[in-house]
C-alpha cells in the first residue's frame, strides 16, 4: 500500500466526513436538472444527453419519491452534477435490457430495491409469492432471485470493464458470509457471487457521491479502498495494519490470555510456538493472506491491553469455510460484527473466504441534519415515472401521502434489520424541512384528500432521540438503547416530536396526521404528553404496536421490554382515549417461531390473547433474514447476545414446517381450522384440561358443524372418524356451535388493549 493510499485509510477511520453537498460539482450540471431521471434514450435525447454518467438498475418500478431508494440516490447523483438514468425492473435473461441506456461513462449503480428480493418473492414458509408491491399492477415475478447477484453480472456482460457497485438492503445484508433461508445454508458474500466491483452499505449517499467524484477524476475503481461503508475483495493484508484475530471462539469480553501462534514478535519470531512445526506455520500464514514481516497478528486481549488504535487495525472474523461448517462459528462472528457497528469506534473486519479477503470498512458517518434536510429536499416530482401510464403500484399508494421523518433506530430487535442496514444513530430532519414536505404534498399530490398517512420512519417515535453525550454516543458498545432497560444516557424527550405534530396538523388544507410507524412504546410511556397527543388527534381508530410476545424466554431473545411495560402504555391509551372521548382500540403484533420459543411459550401466549379478548386476523411467523443476530440464533443455535464457546448458552428454534405452523396456529387459538393441531399439541405437552367450552378453555373438543361442512373429509383424517351426515361425529353429541361474530373479533372486542 502506498503512503498515499495508506493515508486515505487512516482518514476513513476517522470521524470526519467531507460535508455531502461540499464537493464541485461534475461539469454535466450544465443540463440542469431532469423532470424525470430517464429510462430511455428517446428522454435523453430529449435532455441534450448523449449519455448517461452513471446508470441506476433496480428491482423496484421507479417512482420520484424520496421513500424509494433510487429516486433519493438518483437525484443526489444529479444535485453533484452527473447525469443519472434508471433501468427499472429489466429483463434479467439476457444483457440487452441493460444496454437500453448505452454505456455508462462512470458505473452502474446495482440495488434489488426497497426490499431484499428474496423475502419479497418468498413467504417465511418459502412459499411463492404472486404479487410485489413495488411493481405496475401488483405483478410478481418482474425481478429475479437474488436481484443483486443476477444485474450485476448482465452489467458485466453488457460492456466489460464498466465498474460495477452494488447496495440496497439486499447487498447490505449479505456483506459477509451469511445464512441463507431459502437454500438452508451459508452463502458466501454478495461480493463474490455478484463479481461486483465495490458494495456500498447502509445508507449510502457518502460513500456512492465519493465514488462518482472519484472515477470522474480518473481514479480506478480497483483503489477506492478507504471509503467507510464499503466492502469489497483484497488477496492480502496490506502492510502496516495490525490484525486483530478473532477468528476462536471464547475472545469476546473478558477471556483469558492467550498465545497466538502466530504473533511476530519484535525479533521476527513466534512467541511461543516452539511446539508448532515450521510447516504448520506456514501453512497458517498462507491461510491468514499476510505479510508477517509488515504486518502484526495479536488476539482480542492483547489488544484491549495495549489500546490499539483503531486507525490501522481490522478484526479478523473466521473465515467462510469455517463458518459455512461450524455453526458455532457463525454466532460468534455475528456477534463480532454487530459489536463493530458504532461508527464512533468500529474497526474494519476481514473475512477469508478461500485464498482471497473481503474486506469490511467501519459504518459510515451518519447524515447531519442539514445533509438530510437538502436529501429530502431535493425536486422530486414525488409521482411514478410516467411511462407506467394508469398502472397502481401498491407500495407508492402507501407512502405517498407520508412523510419520512429519521432514519435509523436504537432499539436493537435481534429480528429486524434494520439496525444491520442504517444504523443505531438517529439521523433526523429538522422541523422545516418536514412542514415543508407536508405542504409539498398538500399542493402537488395528485388524489391529497387531507389526511397526512403517516410522520415517521423506521420507528415512529424516535425523532431526535441521541446519546446525550457525543463522547459516550462514540465509544458505546451496546446492542440496544433500551435492553434491557433505557439507558440513562438517551434523551428520551419526545415533546418537540410533539410540537411536530402539532404544527404539522394545523396547517391550512390538513385535516388530519396519522402515525402509522411502529410505535416504540416502552419509549413513549416517558413523555406521558406525547401519548395524549397521538391518543387525542393521530389514531384512526386503531393503532398498532408490536410486544411481539409475552414470555419472558423469547423476549429476552428478541431484546423486547416485558408485558409490564406494555401494561403501562395500555392503561395511558385508555385513559387519553377516555378523555378524547373516543373509542380506539390498540392491536398487538405478535411472533410466532422465533428462536428461543418453546410451544408452551406459544401455549401462554394463546392464553394471554383470549383472556384479553384479542383474536389476531394475521399473524407472522419468524422470517431468518440475512445478518439478523435472530438468524444467527436460529442457524447455529447459540446465543450471539452473549459470549460465544463451544459450551455456552443452547437456543433452540422452532423448525420444520409443521412445528412453525403449530406456532402460529396458537396464535390464531380462534380459528377452527386450526383446533384439530392445537388439541393434539395440547395433549401431548399434558394440557388437556385447556380443551373444553369454558371460558378457562383454549380450545373446543368438537369442530363446528359448519367447519365440518366446509372440510368434508379432513375431520376423518383428524379423528380417524367419519362424520356424520350432519357433521357430527358418532358417539359425540351436536358440533360446537361457531362464535366466529363481530364482536368477538379484535375490532369488536371490549376488553382489547388491558
Amino acid at each position: 500500500m502506498s503512503k498515499q493510499a495508506l493515508a486515505k485509510a487512516i482518514n476513513s477511520q476517522s470521524q470526519a466526513a467531507t460535508p455531502l453537498f461540499s464537493y464541485r460539482q461534475y461539469w454535466a450540471e450544465c443540463f440542469g436538472v431532469a423532470p424525470f431521471l430517464p429510462m430511455s434514450r428517446a428522454e435523453m435525447d430529449v435532455l441534450g444527453w448523449d449519455s448517461c454518467d452513471i446508470i441506476i438498475v433496480t428491482g423496484d418500478a421507479y417512482v420520484d419519491h424520496p421513500s424509494f431508494g433510487m429516486a433519493v440516490i438518483g437525484r443526489t447523483l444529479e444535485a453533484q452534477g452527473f447525469r443519472v438514468g434508471i433501468i427499472a425492473q429489466p429483463d434479467w435473461r439476457s444483457k440487452e435490457a441493460f444496454m437500453e441506456l448505452g454505456k455508462p461513462n462512470l458505473f452502474y449503480g446495482v440495488a434489488s430495491g426497497n426490499m431484499d428480493s428474496m423475502i419479497n418473492r418468498y413467504t417465511a414458509d418459502r412459499k411463492l409469492r404472486h404479487d410485489d408491491a413495488y411493481s405496475p399492477n401488483d405483478e410478481g415475478g418482474l425481478r429475479p432471485d437474488r436481484a443483486v447477484n443476477v444485474y450485476s453480472q448482465r452489467c458485466k456482460e453488457a460492456y466489460k470493464g464498466v465498474p460495477v457497485v452494488i447496495g440496497s438492503i439486499e447487498a447490505s445484508l449479505r456483506r459477509i458470509a451469511h445464512y441463507d433461508y431459502w437454500s438452508d445454508k451459508v452463502r458466501r458474500s454478495v461480493l463474490l457471487d455478484s463479481k461486483a466491483d465495490i458494495l456500498v452499505y447502509g445508507n449510502a449517499e457518502r460513500a456512492i457521491v465519493d465514488i462518482a467524484h472519484r472515477l470522474s477524476q480518473g481514479e480506478a475503481i480497483n483503489e477506492i479502498q478507504d471509503l467507510r461503508g464499503t466492502a469489497f475483495m483484497r488477496t492480502s493484508i496490506p502492510g502496516g495494519w495490525t490484525v486483530i484475530d478473532s477468528s476462536e471462539v471464547d475472545q469476546i469480553g473478558t477471556v483469558d490470555a492467550k498465545i497466538n501462534p502466530y504473533q511476530v514478535t519484535e525479533e521476527g519470531g513466534n512467541e511461543g510456538c516452539e511446539k508448532s512445526t515450521l510447516a504448520e506455520k506456514r501453512a497458517a500464514e498462507e491461510a491468514l493472506n499476510v505479510d508477517v514481516q509488515t504486518v502484526r497478528i495479536i488476539d482480542p486481549l492483547t489488544a484491549r491491553k495495549e489500546k490499539i488504535g483503531r486507525e490501522r487495525s481490522v478484526i479478523r472474523l473466521p473465515a467462510y469455510e469455517k463458518v459455512k461448517n461450524e455453526p458455532m462459528y457463525y454466532a460468534h462472528a455475528s456477534r463480532v460484527l454487530h459489536l463493530e457497528t458504532n461508527p464512533g469506534n468500529a474497526r474494519a473486519l476481514v473475512q477469508a473466504h478461500g485464498n482471497r479477503e473481503v474486506w469490511l470498512n467501519p459504518p459510515p458517518i451518519p447524515l447531519e441534519t442539514d445533509e438530510m434536510d437538502a436529501v429530502f429536499g431535493l425536486p422530486y416530482q414525488r409521482v411514478p415515472h410516467p411511462s407506467y401510464g394508469d398502472a397502481r403500484i401498491p407500495a407508492y399508494e402507501m407512502i405517498r401521502f407520508s412523510v419520512n421523518i429519521m432514519r435509523g433506530c436504537f432499539g436493537g430487535c435481534t429480528f429486524c434489520s434494520i439496525t444491520e442496514h442504517e444504523g443505531r444513530i438517529i439521523q433526523s430532519r429538522s422541523k422545516e424541512s418536514i412542514i415543508q414536505e407536508v405542504e409539498a404534498i398538500r399542493d402537488k399530490t395528485p388524489g391529497f384528500t387531507g389526511i397526512i398517512s403517516d410522520l415517521g420512519g423506521p420507528t415512529a417515535n424516535m425523532w431526535r432521540l441521541n446519546c446525550k453525550s457525543k463522547t459516550i454516543e462514540q465509544n458505546c458498545r451496546r446492542l440496544s438503547c433500551v435492553y434491557p432497560g433505557i439507558c440513562k444516557s438517551l434523551n428520551t424527550d419526545q415533546l418537540p416530536l410533539v410540537e411536530l405534530y402539532r404544527e404539522a396538523r394545523e396547517l391550512p388544507g390538513v385535516k388530519k396526521v396519522l402515525i402509522a410507524s411502529g410505535l416504540r412504546y416502552d419509549l413513549a410511556v416517558e413523555t406521558p404528553e406525547y401519548v395524549q397527543e397521538l391518543v387525542t388527534h393521530h389514531v384512526g381508530g386503531y393503532l398498532k404496536i408490536a410486544p411481539e410476545h409475552t414470555e419472558g424466554g423469547p423476549l429476552s431473545k428478541m431484546m423486547k421490554p416485558g408485558m409490564g411495560t406494555y401494561d403501562r402504555f395500555a392503561k395511558m391509551f385508555e385513559k387519553y382515549s377516555k378523555l378524547a372521548g373516543k373509542k380506539q382500540y390498540l392491536i398487538p403484533y405478535f411472533i410466532a417461531a422465533h428462536p428461543g420459543t418453546s410451544d408452551e411459550d406459544m401455549m401462554n401466549l394463546a392464553l394471554w390473547l383470549k383472556g384479553n379478548g384479542f383474536r389476531a386476523d394475521q399473524v407472522q411467523a419468524f422470517y431468518p433474514s440475512p445478518m439478523a443476530s435472530a438468524t444467527a440464533m436460529y442457524y447455529s443455535e447459540k446465543n450471539p447476545l452473549k459470549k460465544v464457546g463451544r459450551d455456552s448458552e443452547v437456543v433452540k428454534s422452532p423448525r420444520g414446517l409443521k412445528h412453525r405452523r403449530l406456532h402460529k396456529a396458537f396464535l390464531r387459538y380462534h380459528d377452527a381450522d386450526n383446533w384439530p393441531m392445537l388439541r393434539e399439541a395440547l395433549q401431548k405437552m399434558g394440557r388437556s384440561d385447556l380443551i373444553g367450552t369454558g371460558k378457562k378453555h383454549l380450545i373446543p373438543p368438537h369442530q363446528p358443524r359448519t367447519w365440518v361442512a366446509k372440510k368434508g373429509n379432513m375431520l376423518t383424517q383428524h379423528t380417524g372418524l367419519p362424520p356424520r351426515d350432519d357433521g357430527s361425529r358418532p358417539g359425540k353429541k351436536a358440533p360446537y356451535k361457531s362464535t366466529n361474530n363481530r364482536k368477538n373479533t379484535v375490532a369488536g372486542s371490549k376488553r382489547r388493549g388491558k
